[in-house]
């Protein structure tokens, strides 16, 4: 079938709008009618081409919509339903198998090679081939072609348009909080960097009991919109130094500390915040080859640091558990979201790029 993308062809250039043509499913793969798409900054920077990836190509990885054609042996999804994609991943190493796809060792080749397994493209321009599949969907476009266990259902309580963060960003920053920190009610939390991951981190939070859930970032608007998402103090870490800030408001440092903007310092401020027995949860993408500084005594005395992908999420179960969230008002997607048609794309990844939108969402 024919569709319409927005296809990249240089990298840092500008996307432009093309007719393609997507492959009919194979037995095991469903093509999605997209209602809407998040934009991330992993996007940006495939785009500007921080990382390699094949062209031309599309992209996008926040995608929700309605399944629109079914392969023959697909069994868990129906003509209709409303779903929202997520990540790829291989279900058979140890990882999978064990529920934990977020650290498939195979996730990055099967995200990020443009085609399926045996090397083929889900898209084509008059016969020549366009590399979708990025993290397995391509979603900036008005239809994607995917697996069926990529896939999860949604009910129709939530809007289907906002829907995709639940892919990605969302999952990402709640994720860090639920799965790795895990705190016990009553702890204190402070999240650095309040984009999309760190507000659904703040909401992660609050909804596990936290009686403390500091946010921190250098945008007013930001440290406004955090207080909806459930943070009980803000602080604005332009005005002064948010270390000695957090240790006022929680003397002797808060139990965890989420990173989530990518920023250096932010990293160093994060790990410093905590208690002397607090975890830092590192989920913010700074650039390839940051190396951070860290006291050394101040690691000694038992601060502890963890990485994340994905928080860690099984998209079936936690994508069910956010729209739980979502549902009753505990994780408000609406209120960072702005929506931007898809030939507009290039304003929606201005608009993410420089701060001014949290969650810019493509609509086809």
């Amino acid at each position: 079938m024919q569709i319409l993308a927005a296809v990249l062809r240089e990298p840092g250039k500008a996307m432009s709008i093309e007719a393609l043509d997507l492959d009919d499913p194979r037995p095991n793969e469903i093509v999605v009618e997209i209602a809407g798409c998040g934009v991330c900054h992993t996007d940006l920077s495939f785009r500007d081409g921080a990382w390699p990836y094949p062209l031309p190509a599309v992209l996008g990885h926040e995608g929700a919509g309605t399944v629109l054609a079914i392969g023959s042996a697909v069994t868990t999804l129906s003509l209709g339903d409303r779903v929202v994609l997520s990540f790829g991943f291989c279900g058979t190493c140890p990882s999978c198998l064990s529920g934990s796809p977020a650290t498939c060792p195979n996730a990055p080749l099967i995200n990020m090679r443009g085609s399926r397994d045996d090397g083929s493209t889900t898209l084509s321009q008059d016969g020549s081939p366009v590399h979708g599949s990025f993290n397995t969907q391509s979603s900036f476009a008005t239809h994607v072609l995917t697996e069926e266990r990529f896939a999860t259902k949604l009910p129709d309580s939530v809007s289907l348009e906002l829907a995709g963060t639940l892919g990605c960003g969302v999952p990402t920053g709640a994720g860090s909080v639920l799965n790795v920190l895990e705190p016990r009610p009553g702890s204190t939390v402070a999240v650095f960097g309040l984009g999309a991951v760190g507000l659904s981190a703040v909401a992660a939070a609050r909804f596990s009991g936290c009686s403390r859930v500091v946010g921190v970032d250098l945008n007013p608007v930001r440290l406004d919109l955090a207080r909806d998402f459930g943070a009980t103090d803000v602080i604005d870490a332009g005005t002064g130094e948010p270390v000695d800030a957090i240790h006022r408001l929680v003397p002797g440092g808060v139990d965890g500390a989420i990173e989530a903007s990518g920023a250096k310092k932010a990293l160093t401020d994060a790990f410093m915040s905590t208690k002397p027995t607090g975890t830092t949860v590192v989920v913010g993408a700074a650039p390839i080859g940051t190396q951070y500084e860290i006291d050394s005594v101040s690691l000694l005395a038992g601060r502890s640091i963890r990485g994340c992908t994905m928080g860690l999420a099984n998209p079936r179960v936690m994508i069910p558990q956010l729209v739980s969230m979502w549902e009753q008002g505990l994780l408000p997607i609406g209120k960072m979201s702005k929506t931007f048609k898809l030939n507009d794309i290039e304003s929606a990844l201005a608009a993410s790029a420089d701060g001014s939108v949290v969650k810019p969402v493509l609509i086809p």
